[in-house]
C-alpha cells in the first residue's frame, strides 16, 4: 500500500487526537444523557467500522486523489479551468466539496438503496463521537464513486482534496460528539459549522427532525434550503431509528446484514416519539425495582 504522507503522517494521528479530545469532553460535559452502556457502544461502532475504515484507506482516498491528479494533468474540472489564486482556490475547494456532500448526504437518506446502508449509522442508539465512525462498508464503497466524480467535475486539487478530507472527517467527529459547549460559544459557532446540538437533532426518530440539518462542515447550505433546524431541546430528542430499540436487534451480525435484509417503516410520529420515551423510561425503571 503507497503511503499518503499528509494522511498518514499528519491526518491520522491529528484525527486520533481529536476523537481521544472528545471523548474526553463528551464525559466531561454531557450534551444528552446516555441510555446505554458508553463502552458496549464504543467497541461496537469501533469493530463495525473496520472494514469501512480499510476501504477508505486503501480505495476512498487513493481512487479520488489519482483522479484528482489525472484531472489536474489533463485540465478537466472547474477549478483547473479558472485561473484563481491559491487562497481562493481553498476556500473554492471548501465551499464546493461541503455542499456537493450536503446533497450526498441527503441522497443517503432518500435513495432507497442508499439508505439501507446509511440506517446503519442512524440506529446507534446514542449519539456520540463514537457514532462517526459507524457506517457500514457497504456506504463506503458509493462514497468512492461519489467522491472521485465530484474530484473531477470540480477540478479539485490533490493537495486540497487531502486537506479538505482531514477537515472534514475532524467537523464529523466534532458534531456526532456528546460535547455540552458553552451556550454563548454555541451561539457563534452556530452561525458557521454544524454543532453536535445541531446534528443531535438529526439523528432523531422522528422525520421532519431527521429531515433537517444536513450540514457536515458548514450550516449555510441548511440555512439555503430552509432545512435547518435548532428548535428541538436535546432532552426531547430520542436518537435511533423507530424500528430498531432493542440492543439484541443491533449485533454486529445483524448490522453488517442489514442493508440486506427487509427493511422496517424508517419513522416515528412525534406522538409514537413520545409513547417510546416514556415506555422507555418505565421499562428502566422496572428493571432496577426488579434488582
Amino acid at each position: 500500500m503507497q503511503r499518503i504522507p499528509l494522511i498518514d503522517y499528519v491526518g491520522r494521528p491529528l484525527l486520533a487526537c481529536v476523537f481521544v479530545a472528545l471523548l474526553w469532553l463528551q464525559w466531561r460535559f454531557p450534551l444528552r444523557r446516555q441510555h446505554f452502556s458508553a463502552l458496549h457502544r464504543l467497541v461496537r461502532n469501533f469493530v463495525l467500522s473496520i472494514p469501512g475504515f480499510a476501504i477508505v484507506r486503501l480505495a476512498m482516498l487513493p481512487i479520488p486523489f489519482a483522479v484528482a491528479m489525472w484531472a489536474q494533468n489533463r485540465h478537466i474540472g472547474l477549478l483547473n479551468w479558472v485561473a484563481l489564486p491559491g487562497w481562493a482556490a481553498c476556500i473554492a475547494t471548501f465551499l464546493l466539496m461541503d455542499y456537493a456532500y450536503w446533497w450526498w448526504h441527503w441522497a443517503n437518506h432518500m435513495v432507497p438503496l442508499f439508505w439501507r446502508f446509511h440506517n446503519v449509522h442512524h440506529t446507534d442508539l446514542d449519539l456520540d463521537v463514537s457514532t462517526a465512525a459507524r457506517f457500514h462498508f457497504g456506504e463506503m464503497v458509493f462514497s468512492v464513486g461519489f467522491l472521485s466524480v465530484a474530484v473531477m467535475i470540480f477540478g479539485i486539487g490533490p493537495m486540497m482534496l487531502l486537506v479538505f478530507f482531514i477537515t472534514f472527517e475532524a467537523a464529523t467527529l466534532f458534531h456526532h460528539s456528546n460535547w455540552r459547549l458553552p451556550i454563548k460559544l454555541e451561539r457563534i459557532l452556530n452561525l458557521i459549522v454544524v454543532t453536535p446540538r445541531m446534528h443531535g437533532i438529526h439523528h432523531s426518530i422522528v422525520q421532519r427532525e431527521t429531515n433537517s440539518n444536513w450540514g457536515t462542515i458548514f450550516c449555510w447550505w441548511d440555512k439555503l434550503h430552509h432545512t435547518l433546524r435548532r428548535d428541538v431541546p436535546q432532552d426531547a430528542v430520542t436518537i435511533g431509528v423507530a424500528p430498531y430499540r432493542e440492543e439484541h436487534e443491533l449485533t454486529l451480525g445483524k448490522l453488517f446484514a442489514l442493508p440486506f435484509r427487509e427493511q422496517m417503516l424508517m419513522f416515528a410520529s412525534p406522538c409514537r416519539a413520545a409513547e417510546q420515551r416514556r415506555e422507555s423510561e418505565q421499562k428502566r425503571q422496572d428493571d432496577q425495582y426488579s434488582t
